[in-house]
């Protein structure tokens, strides 16, 4: 285990783990304010990238693509918000799983039909497209960073939108107590619509960025939700604060555990053993995190308060 394979892999996780904050920040707001499982969250994330590819395509600049991305995801979310997800306000939320289940379906076979099943890329910007030195033996390319820049600068309009504005208040209100929202004459339909909005535009800048350093294909987005899930019940369903610090957890502990679970299980078994061993000790550590932090807070760990 190197010093440099260390670093490499640490900001590999940092990258990782601010995509998954821009994709779980959007879905725990739907589910803490809305009360909504959305499993189709990972759909837009997808849409995002396939957005950003075809984009570039039509405008020939990355940069321009990505930007161009953000309208077009909340135009995509705000028609899948009144077409489908609008009608299962308020259901039981086993329909909304099985409904939304529904909609993963159809758009990974859309997706298939539009742009083909064959996997679609895009280069970063030009003036993203090289490295820079960090040590001795480790170049880092630049891109990478500027997802983690772009991630941290989202984070922070984040917060300040919710803290600091009055929409920012409702959307706290409504993740605190929804019914008493309403009550006091909130067109809960409109601050649902923002927030189904704001988190599917989430969701699809986090699918542009992504788009010039891994392949854009069907279901690609379904990983990621499983991840993002994880990263809502750690942090605390309905908290920007616990789905940041949580994602960033999830992050660079899944890419570490995949890549030195093995070495560090050399030291306390045979090599052979810790071949076996390792790779399935790794995809399991996110989750034994999720169980250890449920034993000890079970509404995880920045959970946002709510009146009984």
């Amino acid at each position: 285990m190197s010093a440099t394979l260390f670093v490499v892999q640490v900001l590999n996780g940092l990258q990782l783990g601010i995509l998954l904050f821009l994709v779980a920040a959007g879905l725990t707001l739907v589910f803490g304010v809305m009360d909504f499982i959305n499993l189709a969250h990972g759909v837009q994330y997808m849409l995002g990238a396939y957005l950003a590819v075809m984009l570039y395509t039509l405008t020939g600049s990355a940069l321009a693509s990505i930007a161009l991305t953000l309208p077009a995801s909340l135009v995509a979310g705000l028609v899948l918000e009144v077409l489908v997800f609008r009608h299962l306000y308020g259901r039981h939320h086993l329909e909304q799983v099985l409904a939304t289940f529904g909609v993963i379906l159809f758009l990974n076979q859309a997706v298939k039909i539009v742009w083909g099943p064959a996997p679609l890329n895009m280069p970063p910007p030009d003036f993203l497209a090289g490295s820079i030195p960090l040590m001795e033996g480790l170049r880092y390319p630049v891109y990478r960073f500027a997802i983690m820049a772009a991630g941290l600068a989202v984070a922070v309009a984040l917060y300040l939108g919710i803290t600091s504005t009055r929409a920012g208040m409702l959307v706290r209100a409504g993740a605190t107590n929804a019914p008493m929202v309403c009550a006091l004459g909130v067109d809960i339909r409109r601050l649902f619509t923002i927030v189904f909005g704001c988190g599917a535009m989430l969701a699809g800048f986090a699918g542009a960025m992504v788009a010039p350093i891994l392949s854009v294909e069907p279901g690609m987005g379904d990983q990621i939700l499983i991840l993002a899930f994880v990263v809502i019940v750690i942090g605390g369903i309905g908290s920007i604060l616990g789905a940041f610090i949580s994602a960033l957890l999830v992050g660079i502990i899944d890419t570490l555990g995949r890549s030195f679970a093995t070495d560090v299980l050399r030291l306390f078994l045979s090599p052979s053993a810790a071949r076996i061993i390792g790779p399935a000790l790794a995809s399991m550590t996110i989750y034994l995190l999720m169980a250890a932090v449920l034993a000890v807070r079970p509404a995880g760990l920045f959970p946002a308060r709510r009146r009984a």
